[in-house]
């Protein structure tokens, strides 16, 4: 499994895209600050973990600190509406399921297309391609909780110690992608390892 981590922090990266010299991330979290509004002293670290994942990660950088498999197109975190926890949502690039493989029989000579990979990245298809053949891709959508108690307390303020702030993102982006690694790198490396 150790070629199929499913998140990692990309340090290096990080550093190298510095403009100011502390890191890229600590520069768009000071860009996209009001991504924290409402937690800022919030007494469950969910609101501020769950802003500093956006920050680190596409749209709001891409690349991101956080870096993820080829095989994960999209990872979120937000609080779940029911009882206040965090939870991932997470989606992956998937194999077509059992009962399409094991018979050919819907095929009927169309060309069916599954996943286009450039460069080893799963893309979706050209519109180009879309028009030329059918395309079936295949995806699984995780939804887990994601535990709390080692996630950092929520900062008081943006003014108190702005260099906490900071810090205080990076140990939480830290835990999630542990936490997320341990929930999803066996299903990666199986999905990796599994015969075309």
């Amino acid at each position: 499994m150790g070629g199929h981590r499913a998140f990692w922090l990309d340090e290096r990266s990080d550093r190298e895209r510095a403009r100011f010299g502390k890191g890229f991330y600590v520069e768009q979290l000071w860009v996209n600050i009001g991504e924290f509004d409402g937690a800022w002293g919030d007494i469950a670290p969910v609101a501020f973990c769950c802003a500093a994942w956006r920050i680190a990660t596409p749209p709001l950088s891409d690349p991101g600190l956080v870096r993820w498999h080829r095989r994960i197109l999209s990872a979120e975190c937000v609080r779940n509406a029911w009882d206040g926890s965090m939870t991932a949502r997470v989606t992956l690039v998937s194999p077509p399921p059992a009962a399409l493989t094991t018979s050919r029989e819907w095929w009927r000579d169309r060309g069916w297309q599954g996943w286009p990979e450039i460069f080893g990245q799963f893309v979706e298809p050209a519109e180009r391609d879309v028009a030329k053949a059918p395309h079936l891709r295949a995806t699984l959508q995780v939804e887990a909780p994601v535990p709390l108690d080692r996630l950092p307390a929520a900062p008081e303020s943006m003014t108190d110690h702005p260099e906490e702030i900071a810090e205080t993102a990076y140990r939480a982006l830290a835990v999630m992608v542990a936490e997320l690694n341990e929930l999803l790198t066996p299903i990666v490396a199986r999905l990796e390892d599994a015969p075309d």
